[in-house]
């Protein structure tokens, strides 16, 4: 039997047929950000993840291989895959061609039939016809059957019926669009956004080839930036990659592989020196940042196996006579573990519906880690043992940071008097309009106390460098002088029965919180260390939009009366060029280079840094928590090669202060 005769017996399977409408496409360029989540960088990206979502579920159904997704040089994207290609025979309740359905019609696809895909990626699930509607231009070529078929679409609409072009030895989609710029706030493609996306999906899907080409930037040899992604061994290869960084205690990351009711799970863990907890889980190749039904199966399992082995080997007897209770959180102290499922109907819910809903995966997760995890550790007693170890310890380390804990709780839950003593706190109590500036040092907060607008904005000067909580225990952290004033201030309350670092963002008293430090290599380390405190400790005031980062500028280019602010050397370079034109008599423009926010004086800090209707805010965002956990190990860890690496790969990007 031929190739083409294999493929056209496949393709029997998936034609015309298998594709159910659900909805029409009315409503997506009115209300895009229903579709997409927003207009912003992150909704054009996602435009990205759709297309090649289509690609990802080819290649679960065992049909794709490889796929190239290119930025080409005005930011329009091309994805090509080897996959059986969009169905091109005529639809017969729509009366057009099945491609022209799939790219027009809203829910509209192979992955809405049970038959044509058994689970399918996408957290929206609303597919290229979504892409097609928010793309100026769009042509599918679809190479099928020894024939490539093409269409193009202007804002959704054909241009004309699906035509062939010719005969073909390819098989596969390629689906190239001009996202429409009327809609979107950018049009700017991120390579560093799409590749670790695609590196992601790499890891979580091993044996399927990867790639990414930027047409936009090449080197002096006219060659593009490109990366290619394959993992032999799926998330084994990937915790290796995130826990890079950490010290581990164990010589192998525990795998377990099985499926259960039609539900495929991959586990994968490691125990590490960390102090942290670092679980990643995945539903249909899509993060669940906010857990669920997996997570909890995954959690249950863990303590129930691990605290059985350690009371059956007496190794907790310690901890007995001294009335230390184990709780569960002592067993996920210093873990990095990646769960993946993949599930034909998920039901997410949660704030950004990323959270899983369907019960019966809790189920089958418990039984199928409980399982292999009691075989792994009567099987490998090593490793069980530093395992244990770790935990007696964390519970240790717990029961001495609850003293530390509840001493910042009974002074956060008073409104004035504990308060700390440096704040300068804001006359409203409106926490709506109220903002927190954490400020470098005594000095510049004395300045942004003169500066501020005391009615909504509040000063608390850091002294020095703050703690860096990637090496410390649970208890320093709560001991540390700038961390108690930085959660009595706010009033946030830590710590539940189920997880003591649990954070409680009821009485949050400022609506935003700014980090305000000099532009410098001190000030962006003190900024790294804040931010690797909020990721581990206060996560939920990063995903809630509450954390920013104020921009002071880095110089100010002087002539004569004219005053003009700069953030960046190449606006500094083109002011200096212009003053020199517009006044070319006398002395070259004065430049003031601000290495500290003392420089400035309270009028200056506040018109360029503080006052809402002129300064720059930058909000801090968790694009994607599974890297942001691996560059924080990585930068404030133990671990130096991992960190050196980085720097020597991004060094040309450095700002470097001499």
């Amino acid at each position: 039997m031929s190739e083409l005769e294999k493929e056209k017996m496949q393709n029997d399977a998936y034609s015309a047929d298998n594709i159910q409408v659900l909805e029409g496409l009315e409503a997506v360029r009115k209300r895009p950000a229903m579709y997409i989540g927003d207009v912003g960088e992150r909704g054009l990206h996602h435009l990205v993840y759709e297309v090649v979502d289509n690609s990802i579920d080819e290649a679960l159904a065992g049909f794709c291989s490889n796929i190239e997704v290119t930025i080409h040089e005005d930011n329009s994207i091309s994805v090509l895959d080897n996959g059986r290609g969009i169905p091109v025979d005529y639809h017969e309740k729509e009366q057009r061609s099945a491609l022209e359905v799939v790219l027009t019609v809203l829910h509209a696809g192979g992955k809405f039939n049970k038959d044509s895909y058994k689970v399918s990626g996408g957290l929206h699930g609303v597919g290229v016809s979504c892409v097609n509607a928010l793309s100026k231009k769009l042509r599918a070529d679809v190479y099928k059957n020894g024939i490539h078929y093409t269409q193009e679409y202007e804002y959704g609409t054909p241009l004309y019926p699906i035509k062939e072009v010719g005969p073909t030895d390819y098989r596969g989609t390629k689906i190239w669009f001009l996202p429409d710029d009327s809609i979107f706030i950018t049009d700017h493609y991120k390579y560093d956004t799409l590749s670790t996306r695609l590196k992601e999906l790499a890891f979580l899907n091993k044996r399927i080839k990867l790639s990414i080409t930027d047409l936009r930037e090449k080197n002096e040899a006219g060659e593009a930036k490109s990366q290619t992604f394959y993992s032999e061994e799926g998330l084994k290869d990937f915790i290796k990659y995130l826990d890079g960084g950490r010290e581990k205690i164990m010589e192998t990351p525990i795998y377990m592989e099985g499926e259960k009711n039609g539900v495929p799970v991959e586990i994968v863990m490691q125990y590490n020196t960390s102090f942290t907890e670092n679980i990643h889980s995945y539903v249909n190749n899509i993060n669940t940042i906010e857990g669920g039904t997996h997570l909890t199966g995954f959690r249950q399992a863990l303590t129930r196996t691990l605290k059985k082995y350690a009371e059956e080997s007496k190794m907790l007897d310690k901890l007995e006579k001294q009335k230390i209770e184990i709780s569960g959180d002592d067993f996920r102290e210093g873990l990095t573990a990646i769960i993946s499922v993949k599930v034909a109907e998920p039901q997410f819910e949660g704030q950004t519906k990323t959270k899983l809903g369907n019960n019966e995966v809790s189920g089958i997760v418990n039984q199928m880690v409980g399982e292999m995890l009691t075989y792994y550790l009567e099987e490998n007693p090593k490793d069980a043992k530093e395992i244990v170890n770790k935990v007696a310890l964390a519970a240790t380390a717990r029961h001495a940071a609850r003293k530390a804990r509840e001493l910042v709780q009974r002074k956060s839950v008073f409104s004035g008097g504990g308060l700390p003593g440096k704040l300068s706190d804001c006359s409203s109590k409106n926490s709506d309009i109220c903002e927190l500036f954490l400020v470098e040092g005594d000095s510049a907060g004395g300045t942004a106390k003169q500066g501020r607008d005391s009615h909504y904005q509040a000063i608390l000067p850091l002294r020095g460098k703050i703690l860096n909580v990637e090496k410390a225990m649970q208890h320093k952290i709560f001991e540390s002088e700038e961390i108690k004033n930085i959660y009595t201030a706010l009033g946030v309350t830590i710590g539940t029965e189920e997880d003591s670092k649990a954070l409680n963002l009821e009485k949050l008293r400022y609506n935003k919180v700014i980090l305000m430090t000099d532009a410098d290599v001190d000030g962006s380390h003190i900024d790294t260390l804040i931010l690797t405190f909020f990721f581990r400790y206060m996560k939920e005031l990063i995903e809630k939009g509450h954390v920013y980062i104020a921009t002071p500028p880095l110089y100010l280019v002087k002539k004569g009366k004219e005053e003009h602010y700069v953030w960046d050397d190449a606006e500094r370079n083109r002011l200096m060029e212009e003053l020199k034109m517009k006044h070319p008599v006398g002395q070259d423009p004065h430049l003031q280079r601000y290495k500290g926010l003392g420089e400035m004086n309270e009028d200056q800090l506040w018109s360029t840094t503080m006052d809402p209707s002129t300064r720059m805010l930058r909000q801090v965002m968790i694009e994607n928590a599974t890297e942001a956990d691996r560059v924080f190990s990585m930068l404030m860890g133990d671990e130096v090669p991992p960190r050196r690496e980085f720097i020597e790969q991004n060094a040309t990007y450095a700002n470097i202060d001499i």
